[in-house]
């Protein structure tokens, strides 16, 4: 299937050249021969095409030298197939400097040396390129018929790229901007592989006019890449393509191409419907979890695709991930953001499934909803395990490989539960730590067991604990507002610093006189018992409680 090409070397095998003799050009027998004209006049340029081979009685040869080459260089400019001349009729004779010029240019140059019927000639070659080309049709319409059965009945995109292998017997690529690049065979060395990826990557990525259209590139040892665009609602999804000698014939291949490259479009198709579908299933779930609408367990592990609780005891964790964006970064264009948060969930989906872990996600805006579950290995295994493999998950995803973009994430996740129905405290969970760490109180909390004394706090009403706070700090706090002591910091260092005045001074900067003042400005507005214990405590309580509420 590279495609049926008719040369001069095979033009000169049919019976009607049988008495005919190839005088010069001899390196060019490897011409095309597409088509076949009869042409008399001086002026052939504007009625010669690629490929044209040209029978003359040679009237032209009666003119003088430079018309004479004239004709032959009009000839070679327009990239005939070449020159048959019939000796008899209107000469006897080649001019030596026109063979010389067919034989610098490689072009072929026939003779008949006796008088023969121009229309035995047509008729015979048009007869053979009309019957080969509606034979490629007829082949290419078997394709096109196999590639339909196999678009009608999986969602497979090896199978069409075997099929196209089977047809041509070359390398085929598959270059996927939403998967991973194909190779068919897949036995393609790593190195000849990133050579078409780096291909790709310079040539086509970089333009968005080279991804919507048909391209050829040139690769060493004398190969070349016929590729052409998945086009799949106005946007390119992946390019398909063939690495072929580069002097190979390319008419059926490019057809070849064309035909796979629309049966990849309607399968990519398909399978974006469906998973489309999947992805509202998988955030109705989500959504039904979050709501605490799913109290039977089975029906809940059903529906994600788990094994049913009698054969199987699962971990189950809920996390929240969101991005941050610096001073100006909010501003962003809106396109920009939703490309950063797929870009995020395909990364996300890929290291999940890295590690195994069963997960459902849900994009809302800069969050992302994330229901991971796995097996439970053995008697022995512990929710730690799983907790330092999301732990290795998440810092993959805030620490990229290069290449990657670079987010500012903030990640939290709940209580690991072996009932999936109970994930709705897990987000709830996760929420909190969410809350936390973006009040610059708890930095490294990932896990809601990890953020201490703030899981007591979260679960303090909101206006019980602003008054708790009023009631501890509230007098400091004006007066700060008023003076601009700094007293707040001063109090907060002083207690972490477990009452070393050294140790208090060298943490912000101030000479020590300065932190005496400051300390006999805390007792006269505190009173001289704020250091006992269970009023520290109510102080340290308060203080880590105020950034929650700010």
């Amino acid at each position: 299937m590279g495609g049926f090409t008719l040369s001069i070397r095979d033009v000169l095998e049919r019976p009607v050249f049988q008495r005919a003799r190839l005088i010069a050009g001899m390196g060019g027998t490897d011409r095309k021969v597409g088509w076949v004209h009869i042409l008399e006049i001086a002026n052939v340029a504007p009625y010669v095409t690629k490929n044209d081979l040209i029978l003359t009685t040679g009237l032209w040869l009666r003119h003088y030298e430079q018309e004479r080459l004239s004709y032959m260089q009009q000839l070679i400019r327009q990239e005939a197939a070449g020159l048959c001349v019939e000796f008899g009729t209107s000469i006897e004779n080649i001019p030596s400097e026109v063979i010389e010029l067919a034989d610098a240019s490689d072009f072929p140059l026939i003779v008949f040396e006796q008088p023969v019927r121009f229309v035995e000639i047509t008729q015979d070659i048009h007869g053979l390129l009309i019957n080969q080309q509606h034979q490629m049709l007829k082949d290419l319409e078997a394709y096109s018929r196999r590639l339909q059965q196999i678009t009608l009945q999986s969602t497979d995109v090896n199978a069409i790229l075997h099929v196209l292998y089977e047809y041509t017997g070359q390398q085929v690529v598959y270059h996927s901007t939403v998967d991973t690049n194909k190779f068919m065979p897949r036995n393609i060395s790593a190195a000849a592989a990133e050579e078409i990826t780096a291909l790709y990557r310079g040539q086509v990525q970089g333009s968005e006019a080279a991804q919507q259209e048909a391209g050829q590139f040139m690769l060493p040892k004398e190969r070349l890449l016929l590729t052409q665009p998945v086009i799949c609602l106005g946007q390119t999804l992946a390019h398909v393509g063939l690495v072929i000698p580069s002097q190979q014939a390319r008419d059926r291949i490019t057809l070849l191409l064309d035909y796979t490259a629309k049966s990849l479009a309607s399968l990519l198709l398909r399978m974006l419907f469906l998973e489309e579908k999947m992805l509202r299933d998988q955030n109705q779930l989500i959504q039904d979890i979050l709501n605490h609408q799913i109290e039977d367990e089975e029906e809940a592990r059903v529906r994600m695709g788990l094994r049913p609780p009698k054969q199987a005891e699962m971990w189950f964790v809920g996390g929240m991930m969101e991005t941050e964006y610096g001073p100006g970064e909010g501003d962003l264009d809106r396109d920009k953001m939703e490309s950063d948060q797929q870009d995020l969930l395909v990364r996300l989906r890929a290291l999940l499934k890295r590690h195994a872990l069963h997960n459902l996600l849900m994009q809302k805006g800069r969050r992302i909803y994330i229901l991971c579950a796995r097996d439970k290995a053995s008697k022995d295994d512990t929710p730690l395990s799983l907790q330092q493999t999301i732990r290795k998950i998440v810092d993959r995803m805030q620490h990229p490989a290069s290449g990657a973009p670079v987010h500012r994430l903030r990640v939290g996740f709940g209580l690991i539960r072996t009932r999936m129905t109970d994930i709705h405290r897990s987000f709830k969970e996760a929420e909190q730590v969410l809350e936390v760490t973006r009040s610059a109180a708890v930095r490294e909390g990932l896990f809601y067991d990890q953020i201490g004394v703030y899981r007591l706090l979260k679960a303090i009403p909101a206006e019980t604990l602003e008054s708790f706070i009023r009631d501890q700090l509230g007098a400091l706090m004006a007066y700060d507002q008023e003076h601009h002591l700094h007293l707040l910091p001063t109090l907060d260092m002083y207690l972490k610093c477990m009452g070393s005045k050294n140790d208090t001074a060298k943490a912000l900067y101030i000479h020590r006189q300065t932190l005496y003042n400051r300390l006999d400005k805390l007792e006269e507005i505190l009173g001289e018992d704020y250091l006992e214990p269970s009023r520290r405590i109510c102080l340290e309580m308060a203080l880590l409680a105020l950034p929650l509420i700010t």
